[in-house]
Parts: structure tokens; C-alpha cells; sequence
């Protein structure tokens, strides 16, 4: 089959920057021990448009392999295709376990790949490094809540936030429920839906007095 490089579209350009940004978070996260790229098909002789991590060597503007050839004709065989992960290995003969997942523009025209690798010779410190949080990201450890549904998650939310303005002894009575509408408020929990009703339910007041502290929130200037 003949491999053609592709025309892109401003659609297109589009699709293949958010997946450099995904590379760019999913190297992030799991630490220098993997690889990854994103290939652009508009042109075979650079196809490398983004690569984090570059054990192999490869910069932005490198061509594309024999193996990313040989996917792209697997590609364009099965439209179905998404994804496949497979054990390989490179050119110095280092172990790798890779994974190469399609890159569909519009009407799902394939435009790209997103290509995973992981070096399996790593040393062991390097996998621990990934998961373990450094000095600088200790202070930034966030509580994320795991809810099943969404009364659940208004429900934890509700109650990390009154247990915390029942501990603040700088906060009088009368303005508990503002301080905790407050708290709801800035974590984005009132654009769940029927929320307000809930709340209020919770707190035990009207969903008018909920609706009353949104909107001096909103307007904090009008207050």
C-alpha cells in the first residue's frame, strides 16, 4: 500500500496540538521511564511533532519509523481500529513495552499517532521517583473525593466544608451556612444539578437563602 502523507485541516492542527498538551501531561505523570510521541501525517519525512521524554534519541521534526509505517497501513486497513500494545525493542536492543493509539480528525480520517513507550531496562529508582512526590509537590497534595454519584459528592463536599467552619472559632453561628455556601460555591459544587435543592435540604434552610448567598457571591461588590 501506498503511504501518502495527508493534508490537514485547521480542524485537524487542532486535534494533533491537544494531543502534544496530553503528551506533555501524561509524561508528567508517569515519570521519565516512559516515552512518548505524537507523529503528525501530513508529512512522513517529519512526521514528530511533539516527543517527551526522548530515550531514542528522536526530536521534533524526526521522520517516521518503518514500524509507524507499518501501523499506518494496519490503520488504514481496519477503520475500526484504535489501538494496540505490544512488546518490542529498539535500536540498541533495549526492551520496550509500547502501545500506539490512532489519531482520527474529522469524519475519522486518521492524522497522527500517539505513541507510548515504556523502557523496561529502567532502573527501579527511576519507577519509584515517578510515584513518589518530591519536596515541591508535597505542598501541593490535593483531596480529591472519589464519589459514585452525585448526592455523594454534594454530601462529602457539604460536610468537609461545615466540619470546617465548626472548627474556625473566628466564624460566629449566625454565618456558618454562608461560610459553608461559600466553601460549595468556590469548589464548583453548585454546578451540579438540583444541587441548590440539596444543599438546602442538608443545611436545613429554604433554597431561597441558598440562592440568596449565590448571588451575593457572585456580586460580592453589591453587598
Amino acid at each position: 500500500m501506498e503511504h501518502l502523507p495527508i493534508t490537514l485541516t485547521e480542524f485537524d492542527k487542532i486535534i494533533l496540538k491537544e494531543y502534544c498538551n496530553l503528551a506533555e501531561g501524561l509524561g508528567d505523570y508517569l515519570g521519565e521511564c516512559y516515552e512518548l510521541v505524537i507523529h503528525s501525517f501530513a508529512s512522513f519525512d517529519h512526521s514528530v511533532i511533539k516527543i517527551v521524554h526522548s530515550h531514542s534519541g528522536r526530536k521534533e521534526g524526526s521522520p517516521i519509523t518503518d514500524l509507524g509505517l507499518k501501523m499506518l497501513s494496519d490503520i488504514k486497513k481496519n477503520p475500526d481500529f484504535r489501538h494496540i500494545t505490544y512488546y518490542n525493542k529498539n535500536n540498541a536492543g533495549k526492551p520496550l513495552k509500547s502501545c500506539t493509539i490512532a489519531i482520527k480528525g474529522k469524519h475519522g480520517k486518521v492524522i497522527g499517532m500517539l505513541c507510548i513507550n515504556l523502557y523496561m531496562d529502567s532502573p527501579l529508582y527511576t519507577f519509584i521517583d515517578s510515584i513518589r512526590p518530591d519536596a515541591s509537590q508535597k505542598e501541593n497534595i490535593i483531596n480529591e473525593t472519589l464519589a459514585e454519584n452525585v448526592d455523594e459528592l454534594i454530601f462529602e463536599k457539604l460536610t468537609a466544608a461545615r466540619d470546617n467552619v465548626f472548627s474556625d472559632r473566628n466564624i460566629q453561628a449566625v454565618n456558618r451556612n454562608r461560610e459553608i455556601i461559600s466553601s460549595l460555591y468556590s469548589d464548583g459544587i453548585f454546578n451540579m444539578k438540583d444541587s441548590v435543592v440539596k444543599v438546602a435540604s442538608l443545611l436545613g434552610i429554604s433554597k431561597n437563602t441558598v440562592y440568596m448567598h449565590i448571588r451575593n457571591l457572585k456580586n460580592p461588590d453589591k453587598n
